[in-house]
C-alpha cells in the first residue's frame, strides 16, 4: 500500500520545519533550524514517491515532468498550508522537496533586523538587492520589506515569483502577485508587462539572467522601486555579478546605471544560536553613498567596497564580521559558529582580541 504525502506535510508544519525531503530508500526528513531530521516512519518505496508526485503535480506539468524529469510548482493542502515543490528523478525514481510558504509576512520589527532595512524599504525609487545562499532567509527578509511598504504606503506593488512563497494581502498598498508559468510565461515577459501595470514597487523573485537584470535596472532607472535576489556572498561580489551579466562592451554603461540606481545591498547568512533555539541572521549591509557609487563606477575601486562598508556605520552599514562581533558580545552565538560564518576568520579573531572578547 502506498503512502500519501498529507501526513508528512502535516508533520512538517507541526514541528515548525522549513522543508520536507522525500526520496526512495529513506524515511522522509524535515529541515529544522538548518538540520535535516528523520521522521519516525518507514523508508519510502518507489511506489510511494511516484504516488506522491501524482498527488501534487498539476495536470499542465505532467507532460513536462515526463520529458524533463523536473518540475517546479506550488501546492496547497487545505487546513495545512501552501508549499513550493520541486519534483525530480534520482536513480530513476521520483523524489520531492517541499518548502513551506507563509501566509502573511513577518513584520520587519518582529524579525529583529537592523533598522536601516525599514529605511531602504521606504525608498521611492531605485534598486535593492538581497543576497545569500539558498536557505539563508532572503525570502523572509524581502517579505518583511514588502509588508513594511504594504503597511505604510499607498502604492501598487507587483511581485513576480517562481513560485509565490509568501502570500500578501492588501493593507495600505495594493499587492498583485504573479507566479511564473501560472500567471505569466517568465520573468522577462512579466517585467515588460509590469511596466504597463502602473507599478510603484516591483519585486523580482530572482535575477537569473542578462535580460531580467537589464529589465530590473531599467525599471529602477525610470522611477520605480525594484527589489530582487542574487545568490552571492557579499556586497562586492554582488556588484561584480550584476556587471558580469553583461558583455564587456556594455559594462562601463552598466556600472554607471547601477551606481545611479542602486539603493542598497543586503547580504545574509544564518548562524546557529548559542542556546540552540534557532538561528541568528547575520547581515552585511551596503548603502549606496557617494563613495560606494564611485567604487561601483571605477573597476579599480570595486575591491574597496568591503572597507567602505566597514567605515559606513553612520549610514547603517555593517560588514558580516562587525555583525558577528556584536552577536558574540551579546552572547547570542558561539565563537565557533562565528568563525564558520566569518568572511575573514583571521581578521575576526584580531578584532575580538582587540575588544577583549577572546584571549
Amino acid at each position: 500500500m502506498t503512502t500519501s504525502i498529507e501526513p508528512f506535510l502535516r508533520a512538517l508544519v507541526d514541528c515548525g520545519g522549513s522543508d520536507l525531503h522525500c526520496k526512495v530508500g529513506s524515511p522522509p526528513r524535515v529541515r529544522i533550524d538548518g538540520r535535516l531530521r528523520k521522521l519516525q516512519t518507514r523508508d519510502l518505496s518507489a511506489a510511494d514517491t511516484t504516488q506522491m508526485v501524482s498527488e501534487v503535480l498539476r495536470e499542465d506539468l505532467v507532460e513536462e515532468f515526463h520529458k524533463t524529469n523536473e518540475a517546479d510548482f506550488a501546492y496547497s493542502l487545505s487546513g495545512v498550508g501552501r508549499f513550493r515543490v520541486n519534483a525530480f528523478r534520482s536513480r530513476g525514481s521520483c523524489g520531492l522537496v517541499f518548502r513551506r510558504v507563509s501566509v502573511g509576512a513577518i513584520p520587519l520589527s518582529d524579525l529583529g533586523l537592523p533598522a536601516v532595512l525599514q529605511s531602504l524599504a521606504m525608498e521611492p525609487r531605485g534598486l535593492v538587492l538581497v543576497t545569500g545562499p539558498t536557505g539563508s532567509g532572503k525570502t523572509t527578509t524581502l517579505a518583511g520589506m514588502i509588508d513594511h511598504i504594504n503597511t505604510n504606503k499607498e502604492v501598487h506593488v507587483v511581485t513576480i515569483e517562481d513560485p509565490i512563497e509568501v502570500l500578501h494581502f492588501d493593507k495600505m498598498a495594493m499587492v498583485n502577485q504573479r507566479e511564473v508559468r501560472v500567471d505569466t510565461e517568465d520573468f522577462v515577459t512579466a517585467m515588460r508587462a509590469a511596466m504597463r501595470q502602473d507599478p510603484d514597487v516591483i519585486l523580482v523573485g530572482e535575477m537569473r539572467d542578462h535580460e531580467t537584470v537589464k529589465a530590473g535596472l531599467a525599471a529602477a532607472e525610470t522611477g520605480h522601486f525594484v527589489m530582487s535576489t542574487l545568490h552571492t556572498t557579499d556586497a562586492a561580489e554582488t556588484i561584480n555579478r550584476v556587471i558580469d551579466f553583461f558583455p564587456p562592451h556594455e559594462q562601463k554603461q552598466v556600472r554607471l546605471a547601477l551606481a545611479g540606481a542602486l539603493r542598497g545591498i543586503i547580504c545574509q547568512r544564518l548562524v546557529p544560536r548559542a542556546d540552540g533555539e534557532g538561528r541568528c541572521v547575520v547581515m552585511e549591509i551596503a548603502v549606496n553613498t557617494g563613495r560606494i557609487s564611485d567604487a561601483i563606477i571605477d573597476p579599480d575601486k570595486t575591491s574597496t567596497i568591503s572597507q567602505l562598508i566597514a567605515e559606513g556605520g553612520y549610514y547603517g552599514m555593517q560588514t558580516f564580521d562587525q555583525h558577528l562581533v556584536s552577536f558574540i558580545r551579546d552572547g547570542l552565538i558561539t565563537l565557533e559558529a562565528a568563525m564558520a560564518a566569518s568572511t575573514s576568520p583571521h581578521d575576526l579573531t584580531v578584532e575580538l582580541r582587540r575588544l577583549g572578547l577572546v584571549a
